[in-house]
């Protein structure tokens, strides 16, 4: 794909005056620095980051029936959820592997906002909609139309608080108690210069923070109000630094830990799926049928010194059989050594267990820890 057919968020002009390099991400033109990979992670980990995310999907369900529908397409239970609060589930195929993981937020009893990754939002929506037919509902895939801002990082609330609650800020219906008091997975919904404006404490860091969600008209204008509020303490952040902080965090990439061809167990995700609260849903079946027991399961992996095992390296076991694959790898900026996410054999699954990782064609020694590899203080 050639460059000038990529689409571009409305904040594309504010990352070039930034000076920021981009990147091909799910067809998108995206930031992928301003700077440097290990700045702009340091700053999201010791003060605040902003990023743009309006490359992610929004899809709103809104009517009688909404979360019926809902509770059929995914693989939570969306009607148990309270309105101004967020669910991580999953939409599953027939046979219950993985089509995308999601946020759902409940704005009201019959309003609904599904947040699909970048690489699914059309498909994601296509699915919802024939999923709700038969139901009492409106499916409105707003992607198109709507920008996505987060604020991450240990200094975000304070700057959320200083950017939204000021006078003159443009921000109406949103006071400096509901940043301070909002737990996280949940959001507040205010306007924003006379426009829509959801606010949420929910990322993909591993650190507290928050996503906004303005028009796209309405997206220069807040970038720059948190940016000024922010000052020193807010940094510019691309996706290279988003992909090594979520993997600190032990937290799953759908391309990487999470696929069609994957049940939700193997990742460690049976949880997400509601057997016992819920009748039937798209993939019930598949999840129950399925027999995992010697499937590949997702693992951690730790080395030492420098050298780091990238997605797609093999692994093998002390007697040179192989026995699993990297899906994600990094030379860690918090920890100072290389970790990874693999899946391997259930055999070889236990905390541990010592395996050999292809790089280049030389052996990493690496071993299997608990996850996440960071937890924030």
């Amino acid at each position: 794909m050639v460059e000038q057919d990529l689409r571009s968020t409305a904040l594309e002009a504010v990352h070039e005056s930034l000076g920021a390099t981009f990147t091909d991400f799910a067809g998108w033109r995206m930031p992928v620095r301003y700077d440097s990979d290990l700045a702009e992670h340091r700053a999201v980990r010791e003060s605040a980051g902003i990023f743009d995310l309006s490359h992610m999907g929004e899809v709103h369900l809104r009517g009688p029936q909404a979360a019926e529908a809902l509770d059929h397409a995914l693989a939570g239970k969306m009607s148990a959820m309270a309105v101004g609060r967020a669910k991580y589930s999953l939409l599953l195929t027939e046979d219950g592997g993985v089509i995308d993981d999601v946020i759902t937020y409940r704005l009201a009893e019959d309003h609904f906002l599904v947040i699909p990754n970048a690489s699914n939002a059309e498909v994601d929506a296509a699915e919802l909609r024939t999923r709700a037919a038969g139901f009492d509902v409106e499916v409105d895939d707003a992607s198109d139309r709507t920008s996505l801002i987060a604020v991450q990082g240990p200094a975000s609330e304070q700057i959320l608080r200083d950017a939204l609650t000021a006078e003159g800020s443009g921000v109406e219906g949103l006071g400096d108690e509901d940043l301070t008091g909002m737990k996280n997975y949940r959001f507040a919904v205010a306007s924003f210069h006379g426009r829509d404006l959801l606010v949420a404490r929910t990322g993909y860091t591993g650190e507290d923070g928050f996503e906004l969600y303005v028009p796209d008209a309405q997206a220069t204008a807040m970038w720059e109000l948190l940016t000024t509020a922010g000052g020193e303490r807010l940094t510019p952040c691309g996706l290279a630094c988003r992909d090594t902080l979520r993997l600190e965090a032990g937290m799953p990439l759908y391309g990487n830990e999470l696929s069609r061809a994957l049940h939700p167990a193997q990742a460690g995700m049976g949880r997400v799926v509601a057997l016992k609260s819920k009748g039937d849903f798209v993939g019930r079946a598949g999840v129950e049928h399925a027999d995992v027991a010697d499937l590949p399961v997702l693992v951690g992996l730790a080395a030492e010194g420098r050298r780091a095992a990238r997605a797609g390296a093999t692994l093998r076991d002390g007697d040179g059989a192989e026995v699993g694959t990297i899906t994600s790898g990094a030379l860690a900026p918090t920890l100072g050594h290389p970790i990874a996410m693999a899946y391997v054999s259930p055999a070889v699954r236990e905390v541990g267990t010592v395996l050999n990782a292809d790089v280049r064609g030389k052996d990493l020694p690496v071993r299997v820890v608990e996850m996440p590899f960071y937890t924030r203080g």
